[in-house]
């Protein structure tokens, strides 16, 4: 029996909008906060890379408009740096105190010694130096220390062809000994020639160097001279340095 059954659609209220995984209610909140989020950091994002650019544009714009005056600026700073940190620096020397070494050195140019004895070659540098006004002894305050380190400090070049004096009062401004068929350059260490670069070597106690430049005829007599020279031993405290001073 056939029954007329009136079909009516569902009302509102009975809608599956409220059933789960339906977009329309179930998830609007969610990709409504998605939303929301994502511009402000977007925004915030593009204002940080357009004020990196602005920042950066006005910093270069400045250096090419200023580039000399900044490169001058540069190089002055660096030539205002202390000549001491300077070589400690370039040779990686250890700090004050870790070595203490004495030696005596002869210097000759033209047969005549060189007074390392005078005000000008005192105290030149802390780790390296003459002092007391003795004129051939060498103190040593630090391990790895050249002895192309000490003639730095003394303003005093020497190279295995020349023998060149800066700034000093005893020669004329930048005077300048070089090799010639009649003059060399020979150097001796503990009484032995020594064929190496001498100036690389780090001194040790109780070494004697001769540097000669000209003729050989007085070398003999000077390595007896060298032997003869007082080396003082290594007292037992460390010495101190307090600004001009060295104490031993």
């Amino acid at each position: 029996m056939t029954e007329n059954i009136k079909k009516t659609l569902p009302m509102d209220t009975d809608s599956d909008n409220s059933l789960p995984g339906r977009f329309e209610e179930s998830n609007t909140e969610y990709f409504e906060e998605k939303t929301t989020n994502t511009k402000p950091k977007n925004r915030w994002i593009w204002i940080g890379m357009l004020s990196f650019v602005i920042v950066s544009s006005g910093f270069f714009a400045y250096y090419f408009l200023n580039q000399d005056d900044i490169d001058s600026q540069i190089i002055q700073n660096a030539i205002n740096r202390d000549p001491e940190k300077k070589l400690v620096d370039r040779y990686n020397i250890g700090k004050y105190g870790s070595d203490h070494a004495h030696a005596a050195i002869v210097v000759l140019v033209d047969n005549s010694q060189v007074n390392f004895g005078l005000q000008q070659f005192q105290l030149a540098s802390k780790y390296i130096h003459f002092e007391d006004n003795n004129p051939y002894l060498i103190h040593k305050h630090a391990s790895g220390v050249p002895l192309e380190m000490l003639f730095e400090s003394l303003g005093i070049e020497i190279t295995q062809e020349c023998i060149k004096f800066n700034n000093n009062t005893n020669y004329d401004a930048q005077t300048k000994y070089c090799i010639s068929q009649d003059q060399d350059i020979v150097t001796y260490l503990n009484g032995k020639i020594y064929n190496s670069d001498i100036f690389e070597h780090e001194i040790k106690h109780g070494d004697r160097i001769l540097i000669s430049f000209g003729d050989s005829t007085s070398i003999v007599k000077t390595l007896a001279y060298l032997e003869a020279l007082k080396i003082f031993d290594i007292p037992r405290r460390d010495p101190q340095f307090f600004g001009d001073e060295i104490m031993v």
